[in-house]
């Protein structure tokens, strides 16, 4: 028996088979099925797996489209990669910690241990949010880097594909959601243990999200007509925190808000708000980052969603999505001007 009568063989136990397309070399095959329910989707993709096939199941009119993917051979992970790179990025930021604290190590300590506590926070709750849901990913990569802050953040590798909309959703938000509310008192303390000065220095703009500006006014010493805030670099870890949850949460292909839009409105939707948040970054100013996602979005194979594309989201993840549109807005910073 060949593949494809063994996929259209299962489909049929599980759903009515309306037809079916299949090309030359298989690629752009699909099946068009009568109904839809989640149990019954579950049970076909665990039994094609035993066989090396992933399914995912589309609306389609008023039909549904199933395409068939090859289940993907997992690579061997390593942990000594990840230990070996966090332990280099620990040294990077703390090299980067003692630039920005002129010399003090107990700064340059406190800056490495706040910036990977978020950027940590982050990682690992994807990393749950994957355990939970059954989707097989690695530990975090953290990226150590010559920056002004040491390292250009971490990722986990997804090494299996996501069974549904809730599974892709909490993949989205519990990054953010994490390092967010890490962020918060790592900032509070940051801006406690600020100090004033003379503004000397002219040449850079800088307009922070409306959460620093909200916090500074709660923790920050108060200054005086031409004295300004010298963040300690704790609360520069913090603030970079905050860019690095705006940043993560645009809705453009990949990112955690990628994820999100993808999960609550659907592949279409996704595809124009990702245009709309490779705008609103270049508004913003944040050219590099806008070309990175331009890049991925443009030039990438597109956001393959979940499995399961049908199955809705519950009334609890809609709560959390508006919350999330909130922390989204909180954290709303152009990048810094020269002037």
């Amino acid at each position: 028996m060949d593949d494809f009568t063994l996929i259209e063989q299962s489909i049929s136990h599980h759903f009515p088979l309306i037809g079916f397309h299949k090309d030359g070399m298989g690629k752009e095959s699909y099946f068009l099925v009568g109904n839809y329910n989640p149990e019954s989707f579950q049970a076909l993709a665990q039994e094609l797996a035993k066989h090396g096939f992933i399914p995912f199941i589309n609306p389609e009119g008023n039909y549904y489209k199933i395409n068939i993917a090859k289940k993907p051979e997992k690579g061997e992970s390593r942990i000594i990669f990840n230990i070996i790179l966090f332990l280099a990025t620990i040294c990077t930021t703390l090299f980067a910690g003692y630039i920005l604290g002129k010399g003090d190590i107990w700064q340059a300590i406190a800056f490495s241990a706040s910036l990977l506590g978020i950027i940590g926070a982050h990682e690992t709750a994807h990393y749950l949010a994957a355990r939970k849901h059954g989707i097989s990913a690695t530990l975090p990569y953290f990226i150590p880097a010559p920056t002004i802050i040491g390292t250009f953040g971490a990722l986990i590798n997804v090494k299996s594909p996501i069974p549904n909309r809730k599974a892709l959703f909490d993949l989205g938000y519990s990054g953010p959601l994490a390092g967010f509310l890490v962020a918060i008192p790592i900032i509070l303390i940051g801006l406690n243990l600020s100090t004033l000065g003379v503004n000397t220095d002219t040449s850079m703009l800088f307009l922070p999200p409306p959460i620093m500006e909200l916090l500074t006014f709660l923790a920050a010493p108060t200054a005086s007509e031409g004295q300004i805030l010298l963040l300690h670099p704790v609360a520069f870890a913090g603030w970079v925190g905050i860019i690095v949850t705006m940043l993560n949460l645009m809705p453009v292909a990949y990112l955690d808000g990628g994820h999100i839009v993808r999960s609550l409105f659907g592949q279409n939707f996704h595809k124009i708000v990702s245009i709309g948040g490779v705008v609103i970054t270049i508004i913003l100013g944040w050219y590099i980052m806008a070309l990175l996602m331009g890049v991925i979005f443009f030039f990438g194979k597109g956001h393959p969603g979940a499995q399961d594309n049908i199955s809705s989201l519950d009334g609890n993840r809609k709560i959390i999505a508006v919350v999330i549109l909130i922390i989204f807005i909180l954290c709303l910073s152009p990048a810094p001007v020269s002037l």
